[in-house]
């Protein structure tokens, strides 16, 4: 039996892909006293029991590294008024939390005012998968909201190349 091969174009599985909306979240930890985050549309849950999350990492990150080093990290799940700390985390600015404002996770990692819901994690495993590592982390805490919002506000979410909200359940 021969083997065929598929040849999928990269902007196709792109538009594809495009159509499944993601969570917005900004990965936070410490690298030694400084802050560092990373934006992410794909953090996710993994497990119940035990209590898992993951999310991935381009390999080229060079944020990622820092992150990695402390063995911890706090997700950020960002509301549909936030978009503009998303583009703050994207940047090439070197420090992206000087105009965020935050505070500190019960772990005490950055945790951004005003967010959706926040999970803190120990570093699990990390495996590269393609031209991305899959990161998963043991939940240690978690809540909902921070700031006045405190949960009701609507998640912040990346479709079709652009960030929307979504209704609040």
């Amino acid at each position: 039996m021969s083997a065929t091969t598929i040849t999928i174009d990269p902007r196709d599985f792109r538009d594809v892909l495009g159509c499944c909306p993601t969570s917005v979240a900004v990965i936070t930890a410490h690298h030694g006293d400084d802050r560092v985050g990373l934006v992410v549309g794909t953090f996710t849950s993994i497990s119940l029991d035990p209590p898992l999350v993951g999310f991935f990492p381009g390999i080229g990150s060079s944020t990622w590294p820092r992150i990695a080093s402390g063995g911890r990290f706090c997700a950020n799940i960002l509301s549909s008024e936030q978009a503009h700390i998303c583009k703050t985390f994207t940047s090439k600015s070197d420090d992206k939390f000087a105009d965020v404002m935050h505070g500190l996770s019960p772990g005490g990692l950055p945790l951004i005012d005003d967010i959706v819901a926040w999970v803190d994690c120990r570093i699990e495993s990390v495996q590269q998968i393609g031209d991305h590592l899959l990161v998963v982390g043991a939940v240690e805490a978690m809540g909902q909201g921070t700031g006045q919002g405190q949960g009701t506000a609507s998640p912040l979410v990346f479709l079709k190349g652009g960030y929307f909200a979504t209704a609040a359940i």
